[in-house]
């Protein structure tokens, strides 16, 4: 059953990755996973690495390995701030492999509660969402 469709807009520091007209979108919030539709209730929250599906219609869905940002939804639109969002095809497994294998050593010489632990750990956690993106492509 189509829905009504509504604008969205993906920002990286980069620039923008999307842009265009949705019936629905799904991502991970800091609290859990949502589903925004057309004229949903203002909302801001922050995201966590997942995957992001943006849902054309009911047959074409659109994926992304998305890494940490922010969501808003106003005004009957979205925008999602988020430091990467990258097409599955364009991931490269070994190479997830490797920087997570590197980022758990960092995390396991770190003292827990330092920044540089802190930064592994959100490494670890945005490399293993990638790779069990990249996986189910």
């Amino acid at each position: 059953m189509p829905h009504a469709k509504f604008p969205v807009e993906i920002l990286t520091p980069e620039g923008e990755v999307f842009n265009e007209e949705v019936e629905m979108v799904s991502t991970r919030t800091t609290v859990g996973v949502i589903g925004i539709l057309a004229n949903h209730s203002p909302l801001l929250a922050t995201l966590e690495p997942t995957e992001l599906k943006l849902y054309r219609s009911d047959t074409e869905i659109l994926r992304f390995a998305q890494a940490e940002g922010y969501l808003q939804v106003a005004d009957n639109r979205a925008m999602l701030l988020v430091q990467e969002a990258v097409s599955p095809e364009s991931l490269d497994v070994a190479d997830l492999r490797t920087r997570l294998g590197e980022a758990e050593a960092t995390l396991a010489a770190s003292d827990a509660g330092s920044e540089k632990y802190r930064q592994a750990a959100r490494e670890q956690k945005r490399l293993t969402a990638f790779i069990a993106v990249a996986e189910s492509a």
